[in-house]
This record gives structure tokens, C-alpha cells and sequence, in this order.
């Protein structure tokens, strides 16, 4: 198997959480919709509970996500934009969560998130019915994060601090920048 890519396509990313939609697979559009909105590695992302991103008793989602990374035992902050929390809303309202009940749960067992092997074949299956192109999968939503972030002009530097990665090296190789995406700065610039 190849390396995992991006979805470098705008349209794509749609496609793909609308085929959830479209199945009524709330669970699995806002596991999507979450991961490439804040860039965790999908371990991390299955194991958020509601308390996470959810205060019970004031009745408010927080405005960021605080946890300590499980690869690098590195502390993250991510701010929670409109997309992450309107599909955390939409799920909640199908799941009446209580605060420790994971975000991902499984159907198997009592307040067990789905596993990664599971999310893996979740993300596969879209990706066959939908003809998407590359090698995609869950690590292709936490790439994709900063594929658009850098098409929006975020600084590689920022990029790699948001990752927690210990080099600039290993940034460039996650936002798998190509040919096509050379030839757009070349054809933009017009001076």
C-alpha cells in the first residue's frame, strides 16, 4: 500500500460527508466532518467523549478541544469551528449523550468507541462507492486539514505546529504537494 494522500479537492470533501448525510450515518458524517476540521489522528479522535466538547451543566459546547496527543504525549489545543460544531450538534441531538459517553461509540459492547480498524472501513467504503481518486484514508482527513490550510496561505511553520511535528520535513511530506499544485503558482502569478 501507498502512502495515504489528501483530499485535495473541495467537492470531494463534500461528497464524502454527504454520503453520510445521505444514509442518515450521523456517527460517521461528524467523525469526518471532525477530523478535518481539527487534523487529529483518528486514535485521538475516537477517543473523545462528550464532556470533550460538551458542558453538561451549563449546557454550551466548549469552544476548544484540550488533550494530551496519545503518539506524542504532547498537550493540543483546537479550536472548534462552525463545521466541527454543527455536526457535533446534529449528532447529539440523534444520541442524547451523557458527559462520559464516547463521541464515536460503537454498536458492540456499553460506551465503547469504535476502533480504528472499524473507522478505517467506515472511511473505505465511502471512498469505493464515491470512485474517489488517491489512497484515502483516516489519515488522509487529518492531511487534508493542512493541504487547505495551505492553499489558504497558512504558513508551512503554523501548519507544523498545529501537527506537533518535530520537523518542517515531515510537514511538507503530509501536505503532499505536487506537480498540479506547482503549475497553479506558476500560472497565478502573472506579474
Amino acid at each position: 500500500m501507498g502512502k495515504t494522500q489528501p483530499i485535495k479537492n473541495r467537492r470531494d470533501i463534500q461528497r464524502l460527508k454527504q454520503y453520510y448525510l445521505d444514509r442518515h450515518q450521523i456517527r460517521n458524517y461528524t467523525m469526518v466532518t471532525l477530523a478535518v476540521n481539527t487534523s487529529l489522528r483518528i486514535g485521538d479522535l475516537l477517543l473523545l467523549k462528550w464532556n470533550d466538547v460538551y458542558d453538561f451543566e451549563t449546557r454550551h459546547y466548549h469552544s476548544h478541544i484540550e488533550l494530551i496527543e496519545q503518539k506524542t504525549g504532547k498537550r493540543n489545543l483546537i479550536a472548534l469551528n462552525k463545521e466541527a460544531l454543527s455536526s457535533l450538534k446534529l449528532l447529539r441531538n440523534f444520541s442524547d449523550p451523557v458527559p462520559g459517553d464516547y463521541i464515536f461509540q460503537s454498536r458492540e459492547g456499553t460506551n465503547r468507541p469504535i476502533d480504528r480498524t472499524w473507522a478505517f472501513r467506515i472511511i473505505r467504503n465511502a471512498v469505493t462507492d464515491l470512485h474517489l481518486e488517491g489512497i484515502i484514508s483516516c489519515h488522509s482527513l487529518r492531511k487534508t486539514f493542512g493541504y487547505h490550510a495551505w492553499k489558504n496561505g497558512v504558513p508551512p511553520a503554523l501548519i507544523m505546529s498545529i501537527y506537533n511535528h518535530s520537523s518542517l520535513e515531515i510537514t511538507k511530506r503530509y501536505l503532499s504537494i505536487d506537480q498540479d499544485d506547482r503549475d497553479q503558482v506558476f500560472l497565478k502569478m502573472n506579474l
